[in-house]
């Protein structure tokens, strides 16, 4: 079994686990969130804990299992806490703004136009004073993590002058630029 999957999710209170068949659904303050199963993976709640648990020992179900796990207890975490990113902008004339909604934001990229990206409303974007940092917002970790990505994506860090968005606290390899004979 999977060392991860062996531990049990706490629910904290005023969240709510239900789980029927393959579909565990978590409600709490923030939101509602629901997950498929995997084949071979059940879950039950006991008092004020989720386990999960594989149909069958077998070393296929090792990696589901842990994984199951983990996807529910990010859940959890995510209804009653939620998660963040945080972006930074370098760059001579690089900036955001907000938009019109908390769900938009227009980018200086450098380009010959400003971006305008917009997501769907489980997200949100704060931009600071300085319009060089954007944190993202959401109950769903893998939701948050792809729109930094994508963001990011849009003018990655180049390795000379180190120009870009980038994550807050990422270090970016600079190399050296062309040296005289």
């Amino acid at each position: 079994m999977s060392r991860i999957g062996r531990k049990a999710i706490a629910i904290p209170k005023g969240v709510g686990v239900k789980v029927e068949g393959r579909t565990v659904d978590v409600k709490g303050p923030k939101g509602e969130l629901s997950f498929s199963m995997p084949d071979g993976i059940n879950a039950r709640v006991q008092s004020s804990s989720v386990f999960v648990e594989p149909e069958v020992v077998h070393r296929r179900f090792k990696a589901s299992h842990g994984l199951t796990r983990a996807l529910i207890n990010n859940m959890v975490i995510g209804v009653t806490e939620g998660f963040s990113k945080t972006l930074e902008i370098i760059g001579v004339g690089y900036k955001v703004k907000k938009g019109k909604t908390p769900h938009e934001v227009e980018l200086d990229l450098g380009f010959s136009h400003p971006i305008d990206y917009k997501v769907a409303s489980d997200i949100a974007f704060d931009v600071d004073e300085k319009n060089l940092r954007i944190v993202i917002r959401g109950i769903d970790k893998q939701k948050v993590g792809h729109v930094a990505a994508e963001i990011r994506g849009l003018r990655p860090p180049e390795p000379y002058k180190g120009k870009g968005v980038r994550y807050v606290g990422e270090e970016i390899r600079r190399k050296a630029g062309k040296a005289k004979a």
